[in-house]
Parts: C-alpha cells; structure tokens; sequence
C-alpha cells in the first residue's frame, strides 16, 4: 500500500509539472526564434489572435515598427498602468517583434 501512494504521488507530481509547464506563456520558446502567431494567442480576448477582436482597436494590417513602437510605449509606462501595459511587461524584445509582425501580415 505505501508503494501505491509513493507512486500515486510520483504520478500527481508529474501531471502537477506538466499543468504548470503548459500554463507558462510563449517565452517557454527558443529565445531565438519566438512565433507570433502562438504570442498573440495571449491577446485574443480584446484583439483576437488575428488582430480583429471584438470591439477593441484592430491591429491587423498594421505596419509592424508601427505596433513594436507602441507595444514599447506600452512597456515603458509612457500609456500609463493599463491591462495592456501589464500584458506588454512579460515580453522580450524579439517577442514583440515577433508579434508585431505576425499581426501586420494579417487581414
């Protein structure tokens, strides 16, 4: 029976590590090649993955230095402490770059 529970918690351990590895944002990614489009999975509430979301500014289409530059402005406070400037923070510069591109290619 302690076998068993060593090993039931061996199991809950392991499961408990992947919950948590799943649940990290893209920077979980080779920091040399980061992809936009699983970043602006992270974005699909207000802009949708595709840049087009529901109601709120659509970013699809746009110039990509155009999006880097305000997600950066967004990233250094100059906007103010917004739910965007928070999603901003966790991001490194090629991720935002990442991400400014996938979304201008976008239609």
């Amino acid at each position: 029976m302690n076998r068993l529970m060593t090993s039931s918690r061996a199991v809950a351990a392991a499961f408990g590590w992947v919950m948590l590895l799943s649940a990290l944002p893209a920077t979980a990614q080779t920091a040399t090649s980061p992809n936009g489009r699983l970043l602006a999975s992270n974005c699909f509430q207000c802009h949708g993955t595709n840049g087009k979301g529901p109601g709120f500014e659509t970013l699809a289409g746009k110039s990509a230095s155009e999006l880097y530059r305000e997600m950066k402005e967004f990233q250094s406070g100059k906007e103010g402490d917004s739910i965007m400037a928070r999603h901003v923070m966790g991001f490194s510069d090629a991720q935002l770059q990442a991400l400014a591109q996938w979304l201008s290619t976008q239609r």
